[in-house]
Order: structure tokens, then C-alpha cells, then sequence
């Protein structure tokens, strides 16, 4: 294995002048030394169906984004929260994949982190997305949890996390990640 950790970051909405995509944005920017953070497109993955698998197997871009998550060291996963839980499009994604039975997410170190407009923040989507993924393997980083609340409030207009706090929690998240990155591989 390479010293450097590799990090697939998923983002759970496509939106332009999404939150999410710019959270994402941030962690790569704040990426510390050692770690290399790195982005897939899956907004091409059909919804899932029984049918469909049964009829083609699993579809090329099901299988594209399993192969990247299986050559990544760690995922991280910034997931907008939609009525109390994760987007339907990620959930998609993460349901499709896991029906490879390479395993993509076999003890994969996973951290999570979420920006919403609303007070709140993500808080139950991302829940609900740890659940998800300690059902099909992973091994998901409870603490340190990055919920970017008043996200209006956090990043300039064009797209850049201006809140200095906020930083700092994603410095810290992408810290512990590559930490238990490093125990997990023991």
C-alpha cells in the first residue's frame, strides 16, 4: 500500500450551486499532507430494480463506481439532508453497489459529513447514512461529526467555505479519517 491515502468523496446531490458540492470542494482544498481526495460523477446509475439487474446484471456505471470505491483507501460522503434522511439518488448509488459481490465496501473507512440551510443541519440524514453503510460493511467514523448548519451563511457567492470554524471541523474530520484510515489497516 501506497503511503499516500487515497479518498473517494462522494457527494449525495448534483445541484450547481449545491452546498454539498461546495462542502467537497472544501475538503479537497483542505486535504492535509499525505491524503489525496478524489471525485466520481454517478449520477448515470439507473434507478435499482430486481428486474433489471436480473435481465442485464449490473449496469457499467454501477460497476465503474464499485471499482472506484474498492481502490480507495477511505470514502468521504457529504450528503444533503432530504426530509430527515439521505437523498434518494445516493441511496440509489450506494443500493446498486452493493449488490457486487466484490464487496466495495468491505471494512472501507468511511467519514461523513452534510451542509443544509436549515438550523439543524444534516444530523439525521447522516444517521441514516451510517446505518446504511455499517449494513452493507463499512466502517464508519462516528466522531468528529461536520454538520454545516445556515449553510447560506458559510460559503461566498462563489462557492467558497469562508467560515474559518467550519474549516477547521473538516480539517479535523479529514485528520481523524486518515487516522483510522491508518488503524484499520492494521
Amino acid at each position: 500500500m501506497s503511503d499516500t491515502i487515497k479518498v473517494l468523496g462522494l457527494v449525495g446531490s448534483f445541484r450547481k450551486a449545491g452546498y454539498n458540492g461546495m462542502a467537497l470542494r472544501a475538503a479537497i482544498e483542505l486535504t492535509p499532507p499525505g491524503m489525496l481526495i478524489e471525485t466520481h460523477d454517478y449520477r448515470d446509475i439507473p434507478f435499482y430494480h430486481g428486474d433489471l439487474e436480473d435481465e442485464s446484471g449490473i449496469p457499467a456505471p454501477v460497476k465503474a463506481l464499485g471499482e472506484k470505491i474498492r481502490a480507495a483507501d477511505a470514502l468521504l460522503i457529504v450528503t444533503p439532508e432530504y426530509n430527515t434522511s439521505l437523498p434518494g439518488l445516493l441511496k440509489n448509488a450506494l443500493d446498486w453497489v452493493s449488490r457486487e459481490p466484490q464487496g466495495s465496501f468491505a471494512a472501507k473507512p468511511v467519514a461523513v459529513m452534510g451542509a443544509s440551510p436549515g438550523s439543524f443541519g444534516t444530523v439525521r440524514a447522516q444517521q441514516h447514512l451510517r446505518e446504511v453503510l455499517r449494513n452493507v460493511g463499512a466502517q464508519t467514523m462516528q466522531r468528529p461529526q461536520v454538520t454545516i448548519t445556515l449553510a447560506e451563511q458559510r460559503f461566498s457567492a462563489d462557492g467558497r467555505l469562508t467560515d474559518e470554524a467550519t474549516r477547521q471541523h473538516i480539517g479535523k474530520l479529514l485528520v481523524a479519517l486518515g487516522e483510522w484510515t491508518m488503524l484499520l489497516r492494521k
